[in-house]
C-alpha cells in the first residue's frame, strides 16, 4: 500500500513498529529511522545511487536488521505544491519497491534540505562533512514531520 495520506499509513500500522525513512537525492539515498515509539528520528546512512537491484538489496539488509514496519520516501513537491519531475521518480521508487509487502507513505518533503542545510551550518559543520551527511540528516527530518503528524492523529 502506497498512501500520502498519514491516516491511511497509521491504519497499516496498527501496533506502531520502527519505520525508515528515504531521501532520494540523484546520487544517494539518506536513510533513517525512528523508533517503535515513533518518537524521535534518527539519521543513519547514505546508500550510493547505482543499479536499482542493489539499491534495493541493501534496503532489504536494512529492513531485516532493524524490524522495520513502514516506510517513509519524502516526496519533492514545487513549492506551490503541485508535483515535478522529481516526484514521478519518488512514486516510481515506491512503485517499485512496495513488493517489499510494507505500508509506505509518501511524505511532502518541501525544504527539508534547505532546513539541514541550515541547522549543519549553524552548528559549523564543514563543508566536506555536511556534503557527507544531509541526506541522511535530510531522511530524519523527513521522518521526524511524519510520526509528529501520525502521533498528532485522533484514534479512530
Amino acid at each position: 500500500m502506497i498512501a500520502t495520506d498519514a491516516r491511511a499509513f497509521a491504519d497499516c500500522l496498527p501496533g506502531g513498529g520502527r519505520l525508515m525513512a528515504l531521501d532520494l537525492g540523484s546520487k544517494t539515498i539518506g536513510v533513517a529511522f525512528c523508533d517503535a515509539g515513533w518518537s524521535f528520528a534518527t539519521a543513519d546512512k547514505t546508500i550510493a545511487r547505482t543499479k536499482f537491484t542493489k539499491e534495493k538489496a541493501q534496503l532489504v539488509d536494512l529492513i531485516a536488521r532493524q524490524a522495520i514496519a513502514g516506510i517513509v520516501i519524502g516526496l519533492p513537491r514545487n513549492m506551490d505544491g503541485s508535483e515535478s519531475p522529481r516526484c514521478q521518480s519518488a512514486r516510481a521508487f515506491a512503485r517499485n519497491i512496495a513488493d517489499l509487502g510494507l505500508p509506505i507513505l509518501l511524505w511532502d518533503e518541501r525544504l527539508s534540505t534547505a532546513a539541514v542545510e541550515r541547522a549543519l551550518v549553524a552548528q559549523d559543520v564543514s563543508r566536506a562533512k555536511r556534503a557527507a551527511r544531509i541526506d541522511a540528516a535530510a531522511a530524519a527530518y523527513i521522518l521526524q514531520g511524519a510520526i509528529d503528524a501520525l502521533v498528532a492523529l485522533p484514534d479512530a
